[in-house]
């Protein structure tokens, strides 16, 4: 069940208007309407005050949504990679930077600096979309393959 419908749910059994809990909060009635209707979530300080009026917890509102359980996950996994100062793309793309420059010094071919000086600003900038680019074809060529090996042997 949608955190909406729980919501919603909760403050009716406890015979409370939209403005009663708005006010109890220190929030707007749309904010109530927006939240009950699933078009927003609550912030965590607004889900611990609610946990509180319906008498419930914030785990039983997160564990009955699971949409609210993959939004927390994303966010989890973005405060990650904001995280890193320099990820492994940077190094990478600075490397092959060096390495395009060193080799265009000793082979006399400015081609190769500015090739590789692209490549590494472009790995440096984009390591992480590419990385997940890479996964996401890998991801999609294996559920191909499944596919396909169910089609030629089906179940008897």
């Amino acid at each position: 069940m949608r955190l909406g419908n729980q919501l919603q749910k909760l403050r009716e059994e406890q015979k409370m208007s939209e403005e009663e809990v708005a006010e109890q909060l220190s929030v707007s009635v749309q904010h109530i309407h927006k939240w009950e209707n699933n078009k927003s979530y609550p912030d965590i300080q607004h889900l611990l005050k609610l946990s509180d009026i319906y008498e419930t917890t914030i785990d039983e509102f997160i564990k009955k949504d699971a949409t609210l359980q993959n939004r927390i996950n994303i966010r989890e996994e973005e405060k990650e990679d904001g995280d890193e100062l320099f990820h492994p793309g940077f190094y990478i793309g600075i490397g092959i930077m060096f390495l395009g420059t060193l080799l265009s010094l000793i082979i006399g071919n400015l081609t190769i600096t500015m090739v590789s000086n692209i490549a590494g600003m472009l790995i440096a900038c984009f390591y992480k979309g590419i990385l997940k680019l890479l996964k996401d074809v890998k991801k999609s060529f294996m559920n191909k393959d499944k596919r396909a090996k169910r089609v030629s042997h089906p179940m008897k």
